[in-house]
């Protein structure tokens, strides 16, 4: 029996995969195998619980979405990949801090083996390549299980970004993958940051499915 169960589930629309997160949180018990959630989202901006409205500057076409994670506003774009991780954080031994920063390193590795120097702060939970942010970070436990997740700048439309403080600080300058390896594909980076994740997460056992 797999002790991960690791969906790779393409461009999916927000509202619903939330939903879906906190249907999975509230309904699962010790029997039930964790799950990580890899997909894209269409355009939106999400607004974290402390999120403050003076960090949405001028939202335009792009709606915004208030939800129970962590954090201030980011934005979710195609060229960007979200993953979700729904964990049982006693099952594995894990708090909180010691989560984001598997998720973290996980992220680093994964951009070291593109030869991309990143690393995390000790201030501000994301991960950066000098004083550029190139993924954000947000989760939100439950019942001892985590929800919400990492999303990774690959290959995208930079441009909504300009249009928020990310993550709440002003003149933040967001980067992607693509500014390194111009020929990134989303295929190329989801199979490595799924390994390292795995890898960070310490399954032994991991079933992979495409779609739910």
């Amino acid at each position: 029996m797999s002790d991960l169960i690791v969906r790779s589930l393409g461009q999916q629309p927000y509202l619903e995969t939330w939903e879906a997160m906190k249907k999975f949180t509230a309904e699962r018990d010790d029997s039930v195998t964790d799950e990580l959630w890899c997909l894209e989202h269409p355009r939106i901006y999400t607004q974290g619980q402390a999120g403050k409205a003076e960090h949405i500057l001028a939202p335009g076409d792009i709606p915004v979405i208030q939800v129970d994670r962590g954090g201030q506003v980011t934005y979710h774009g195609p060229g960007q990949i979200v993953v979700y991780l729904m964990i049982d954080l006693s099952r594995r031994s894990l708090g909180i801090r010691a989560l984001v920063n598997q998720i973290e390193q996980a992220l680093v590795r994964t951009l070291a083996q593109l030869d991309i120097e990143a690393a995390s702060r000790p201030d501000a939970p994301g991960v950066y390549v000098g004083e550029s942010k190139i993924a954000s970070l947000g989760l939100r436990v439950r019942r001892g299980c985590s929800f919400h997740g990492l999303a990774l700048n690959v290959a995208m439309d930079m441009e909504p970004f300009r249009r928020i403080n990310p993550c709440g600080y002003a003149g933040m300058t967001m980067c992607q993958v693509r500014d390194f390896v111009p020929d990134v594909t989303i295929e190329a980076i989801e199979q490595r940051l799924m390994d390292q994740l795995v890898s960070g997460l310490k399954s032994s056992v991991v079933d992979y499915r495409r779609g739910w």
